[in-house]
């Protein structure tokens, strides 16, 4: 489980992300870089971190589903994910 001030620097960042979406690619566009760097560093869209919907974990990762590892694996036993059959994991 992630530490809850982790979870939410990760809020704070995906705000900033989309507060500075339209302004970034504008300066993108016209190729102001130097107006890119006077940006927020949290702004931008690589800083972002995939974490798992339910448990906050950073790790294991798995994009299509939004889930870790960890999680998907105990969901698909349980038979929560439609289409997923146990194969010899």
């Amino acid at each position: 489980m992630a530490k809850e001030s982790m979870k939410a620097r990760e809020v704070k960042r995906a705000k900033l992300v989309a507060k500075y979406a339209e302004k970034r690619a504008r300066l993108k566009e016209e190729g102001d870089y130097v107006g890119l760097q006077k940006l927020p560093k949290n702004a931008s869209p690589v800083r972002m971190h995939n974490r798992c919907k339910l448990t906050g974990r950073p790790k294991g990762y798995m994009r299509q589903f939004g889930l870790s590892r960890i999680q998907f694996r105990e969901m698909a036993s349980a038979g929560l994910i439609p289409g997923v059959k146990k194969a010899s994991w």
